[in-house]
């Protein structure tokens, strides 16, 4: 999922001081496409925000959330509804029904993880691999 290039982020605030828009202005900046989706607030990120993952044009790579645990397996769903690729639920956030409603939808899944940490590790291992070379 790493290698994603449209990213919902459900959940992601306009708030500069929330973690979500922290991550997601990380991730934008990385080149990803990045898709805001919450009810509440207009834009984030110089992004219109969506109201909801049924408003997508197109299906994301991956569905990053924000949202407390007992909010996603509505949103795996709505991920698998829109055929995303992958599910994605960020520090803190597991949900055993919304895990199993991705896998078996065939969505990759991750829950309980940073993806802007995810990725500067995994940007870190392939400088690393390309110094060794």
């Amino acid at each position: 999922m790493l290698n994603a290039r449209t990213i919902a982020i459900v959940g992601l605030s306009d708030d500069p001081d929330r973690t979500s828009n922290h991550v997601g202005g990380y991730l934008q900046d990385a080149g990803f496409a990045i898709i805001p989706v919450n009810p509440n607030c207009k834009t984030a990120l110089g992004q219109p925000c969506l109201t909801s993952l049924a408003d997508l044009k197109e299906p994301p790579d991956v569905v990053l959330v924000f949202r407390r645990s007992e909010y996603t397996p509505a949103i795996a769903e709505a991920a698998v509804a829109v055929k995303a690729k992958g599910l994605w639920l960020q520090v803190g956030i597991r949900n055993s029904q919304a895990r199993n409603i991705a896998e078996d939808s065939g969505l990759d899944y991750v829950e309980d993880r940073c993806m802007m940490v995810e990725h500067i590790k995994s940007k870190k291992s392939e400088f690393r691999s390309q110094k060794s070379e």
